[in-house]
This record gives structure tokens, C-alpha cells and sequence, in this order.
């Protein structure tokens, strides 16, 4: 698989066409196979889609050849594609009566509907025919959840440069061109390189600067407005798989990454990451990431989820097709792992996205660093919420409590208010305010936060509102005022109210 030759994107708009005729696309597909048999693709099973794909029409043919992997008979594949181009340009081979695909092509929908297509080696369209399973040292992965959530978390404001490490089969070079009017790939696999090539082909997509290396070293001291990296971030005795062993100790490649990125970034863009961060004996894992924010950068950094050792090796060996292989030799690979886990102290594995931003209030010594554990779900595509989130950083790095008590709030859309407590109780024995939007975050107020934000329209200053609760309740409002920023300042941060900026 590492070592065939691939296709040359030369006459990419000619399959394009075609593929795009026969409504080879993602809506297509839904519509071919159905919800259940498109949702079984996803869990890498195949066989569904094998059923609903027994027609003879150009979309069956393609879906079986392209997606599937399965062969086709010529005259199909002569009445779905150019297939001698097709042939010559080495995208299919043709022996005897039977046409096969050499590449994975898997239908993948824009954020704004384009019809895009990720090329990547056989099987490893994650999601596709039979997941990845594969130990083959060169191998390139297609779309999986992995990408798309890295594609969903970025900041998709027009920018002038955009650079994407380790781009694998150029997903997030893809999103990029969209709306960065240069966009620089590099990975250390030159077969990555070339796929990625074939992927900005077939999706209509301009060319990007591409180099071959590893981290910054392709690029030397050339700055971005936009960097995002999914990287080989897997913790791993060794490095024998390109596309997830990172080749350097623990976490280590993670670290360099996210502390170069410092260096790389122009004033007020973005560094989106997804990464693994290990939880070692003895250290709390927010000081360990803390550590790794460089100097002039804010950070947003969230641990979506935590695996204890044997979970993590028990994942990775399956990734590589390791439990298929001898007992003997996949206990000793385990076994590696866990003297690997061992030798560092490490007692589990964190894994989250970072996210960085270049600011003048960093640089001067002033950096906004959130560190939270989310493992909730999220709605995506979170690039808004996560621009706003440090939006709100710069409000309130710039607001003291009297600022705070003059500002202007208005409550944020789609937060709804849950009461908890006992059937036929007078009161509540406590309120939670929900976001249904973004980070979709929850959180417990008292009846002063309750009310605080249910008034908030942005009319009146918040001193004014609390001066008015305080009377209601029969407070006193000195008190009230002294000791409500505090919780009007988190409600900010967490995106529950919005501050109204005054106009001009």
C-alpha cells in the first residue's frame, strides 16, 4: 500500500465531472444507500451498502469501485467514468473483464455544501471499507472524526496565509483554501504530499504551497495568520506508523508543536490542535499544559476525554490491526506500551484540542490561559464559539469590577433556565442555566444570578439591575454590588451573558 505509485491530478476536472454527474457526492450517497446503510459506513460496515449498490446506474458503480472497493465490470466503469483517462492517469487499473480503484475517493461535503473529495490509500477512509487496520509505515488516512473535529474548532475568518502540518490526505488544506489566500502543507510522509495534491485537484480546489519535513523545519521563520495541525500525536513505544507515532518521547512531539507555534503566529491569528497530553503521577495535568503555552499566546486548551493506560494501548493496537496478528507478538507489543506508560509515570492520556492566539495583552505579559475539562457534547462547528471565546478574554482582561457594574449585558441566545428541586417544593433548590448553542454549558446560579440574567436586554447598566434586585429581595445593595461582579465576570467568560459594546 506505501509503495504503489498514485494517480497524477493532471485531468482532475474531467473525473470530477463525472464524478459529480452521476451525483457521486455525500448528498448522493444519503440518498443512495439510506440513513442506516450510510451510518453502518461509519462503523466500517460494509456489507449494507454492498446491498444497496446491486443496481446497474453510474452512482452504484462508483460507490462500489471508489468507495467500497470493490471491483466493477469494464462496461460499468466505462459507462460511469473516462475510463481510459482514468486508466492512463493511474486512478484505476483495468485486468480482464474487471476495473479496481487504486485510491480511496470518499465523497466529503464543504461547510457550505461544496461537493469535495478526500483521496486517500485503499481502506483507510476512516469510516470506509474496513476502518484502517493497517501496520504499513507510509500509509495516509482519509476523513475520520479526528479531522472533522479539528476542521469544526477552527477560526474560518479570511486570513492571507494558512498553514497545515502534517496534512495527511489535505482535509484541513482544504478548508483553508477556502478562505486563506495562500495555503502552505507540509508533512514528513512525501506520499501525504501527493495525496493531498489529488485531493485539492478533485475538489475543485486551488493549489497549496506543499513541502516535505516535520514541524516548522519545512517552512523556517515564515509566519501565519492561520496554523492547524492534526498531528501524529499518539504516545507510543517507538514510531512505526507515520500517520499517528510522532517518533519523540511521551508527549513530547505535542509539547514542540504547540511551543514553537509562538514564533509562527502573526499578531491576532489562530493555532488550532488536536492533541495527547499524559497524566503523570505526582503533576496536575493543567500545570503540564500550562507549561507548553508559549510566551505571547492566549490559550483556550479543552480535555475532551481521559484514558487510563491499558484503555489507551488497548486502542492503538486495535488502530494498527495488532490484535488480528500472533498472541505472543500482540502481548509484546502491549507489554511495550505499558513499560513505556511505566517508565514515564504515566498513570493515563488526555485528549483535547489547543487552541492559541497571538495578542498584544500575551505579549506584554497579560495572557489569558483557560484550561477546563468539556467531555459534554458540543455543537459544531465551534470556530465561532471558540473566536468569541476570546473576545469575551479581551472584555473582561480590560474590566474591573466598577467597569463590570457599568457594562451592558444582554442574556445569550438560547440559554434556557432549569429549577431543581423537590415535587411541590416552594423554591428551587437550585437553578441551572443552559446553553443549547456552542460549548452547550450548564451552569448552577442562586436566585441573584437567576434574576441578573433573565433581565439583561442590554438597556440597563448592571449596577442599575442589581440595585433593583436588592430591593425586591430586601438586600442591601452596597453588598449586593460587592460581591456579584465576580459572578457576572464568569457567566461573561463562560458565554452565558454578552457585554454590549457602546456604539463608536
Amino acid at each position: 500500500m506505501s509503495t504503489t505509485s498514485l494517480p497524477v491530478p493532471d485531468r482532475s476536472p474531467r473525473l470530477r465531472e463525472a464524478l459529480l454527474a452521476a451525483a457521486f457526492t455525500a448528498d448522493g450517497l444519503l440518498d443512495l444507500l439510506g440513513a442506516p446503510a450510510y451510518a453502518a459506513l461509519a462503523r466500517s460496515e460494509t456489507v449494507p451498502a454492498l446491498r444497496a449498490t446491486r443496481g446497474d446506474s453510474p452512482l452504484d458503480t462508483l460507490v462500489r469501485l471508489f468507495l467500497l472497493q470493490h471491483p466493477v465490470p469494464y462496461e460499468r466503469a466505462r459507462a460511469a467514468l473516462p475510463l481510459a483517462e482514468c486508466v492512463e492517469d493511474g486512478w484505476v487499473t483495468h485486468v480482464g473483464d474487471e476495473v479496481r480503484a487504486t485510491v480511496d475517493v470518499r465523497p466529503y461535503s464543504g461547510p457550505e455544501g461544496q461537493d469535495w473529495y478526500i483521496v486517500s490509500d485503499l481502506g483507510c477512509a476512516v469510516g470506509g471499507a474496513g476502518g484502517i487496520g493497517s501496520r504499513e509505515e507510509g500509509v495516509v488516512l482519509g476523513v475520520g472524526g479526528a479531522s472533522t473535529t479539528l476542521a469544526g474548532i477552527t477560526v474560518r475568518t479570511p486570513v492571507a496565509s494558512a498553514l497545515d502540518i502534517g496534512t495527511g490526505s489535505g482535509i484541513q488544506a482544504l478548508h483553508a483554501s477556502q478562505h486563506a489566500t495562500r495555503v502552505t502543507a507540509t508533512d514528513l510522509n512525501p506520499r501525504a504530499l501527493d495525496f493531498t495534491r489529488l485531493t485539492l485537484a478533485l475538489s475543485g480546489a486551488s493549489r497549496a504551497e506543499l513541502h516535505q519535513g516535520s514541524l516548522y523545519e519545512p517552512v523556517g521563520a515564515e509566519t501565519y495568520d492561520l496554523i492547524v495541525s492534526n498531528p501524529p500525536f499518539v504516545i507510543s513505544p517507538g514510531a512505526r506508523l507515520t500517520y499517528r507515532d510522532g517518533g519523540m518521547g511521551g508527549d513530547d512531539l505535542c509539547r514542540t508543536l504547540v511551543q514553537q507555534t509562538g514564533d509562527r503566529l502573526n499578531e491576532g491569528g489562530y493555532a488550532h490542535f488536536l492533541a495527547n497530553w499524559q497524566h503523570v503521577e505526582g503533576e496536575e495535568w493543567q500545570n503540564r499544559l500550562s507549561s507548553w503555552v508559549p510566551h505571547g499566546c492566549d490559550a483556550w486548551i479543552v480535555q475532551r476525554e481521559v484514558q487510563d493506560v491499558t484503555q489507551y494501548a488497548e486502542l492503538w493496537l486495535r488502530d494498527s490491526g495488532d490484535h488480528r496478528t500472533d498472541p505472543a507478538e500482540y502481548a509484546a507489543r502491549y507489554d511495550a506500551w505499558l513499560d513505556e506508560f511505566e517508565a514515564r509515570k504515566t498513570k493515563g492520556v488526555g485528549f483535547g484540542w489547543i487552541t492559541l492566539r497571538k495578542s498584544a495583552a500575551a505579549a506584554a505579559g497579560n495572557p489569558s490561559v483557560v484550561i477546563e475539562e468539556w467531555p459534554h457534547a458540543v455543537e459544531q462547528p465551534l470556530g465561532p464559539a471558540v473566536e468569541a471565546h476570546f473576545a469575551r478574554q479581551d472584555y473582561l482582561r480590560e474590566q474591573d469590577d466598577a467597569a463590570l457594574l457599568a457594562g451592558h449585558f444582554t442574556l445569550a441566545a438560547e440559554v434556557v433556565q432549569e429549577q431543581v428541586g423537590l415535587p411541590g417544593a416552594e423554591d428551587p433548590e437550585h437553578v441551572v442555566l443552559r446553553q443549547n448553542r456552542g460549548m452547550r454549558r450548564a451552569t448552577k446560579v442562586d436566585a441573584v444570578g437567576a434574576g441578573f440574567a433573565g433581565v439583561c436586554d442590554g438597556t440597563l447598566p448592571a449596577g442599575r439591575i442589581l440595585d433593583a434586585i436588592a430591593q425586591l429581595m430586601n438586600e442591601d445593595p452596597v453588598l449586593l454590588r460587592d460581591r456579584t461582579p465576580q459572578a457576572i465576570r464568569l457567566l461573561v467568560e463562560e458565554g452565558f451573558l454578552d457585554p454590549v459594546h457602546p456604539a463608536g
